[in-house]
């Protein structure tokens, strides 16, 4: 009787993602740790600018961390593949959508 050398792998189940909260995020960072790869997440909203006085006097724009991710070096290769399959799959979406517009 042989042994397989690459046994199978289960499929992961998400389960309970949809309890989670939604946060918007749209400003994002990163620091390399010697274990762990940081990925931090937060949302910047713009302060009003109405002179060119307020522009002058801007130095910087306040981000609120949402979220704080330690990915493990080699999920990151991992990570990175999601995200270029999300970012596919959105521009699909919106072709197909702005197809289907008359």
């Amino acid at each position: 009787m042989s042994i397989d050398p690459h046994p199978m792998e289960p499929e992961p189940a998400w389960v309970g993602t949809e309890d989670l909260p939604i946060h918007f995020a749209n400003t994002f960072a990163g620091v390399i740790g010697p274990n762990a790869i940081f990925v931090d997440l937060g949302s910047a909203v713009p302060p009003a600018i109405e002179s060119e006085e307020d522009l002058e006097q801007l130095r910087f724009v306040q981000v609120k961390p949402i979220a704080r991710i330690a990915v493990a070096p080699g999920g990151l290769d991992d990570l990175i593949k999601v995200l270029q399959n999300l970012r596919k799959n959105h521009r699909a979406l919106l072709r197909a959508l702005d197809e289907e517009e008359p």
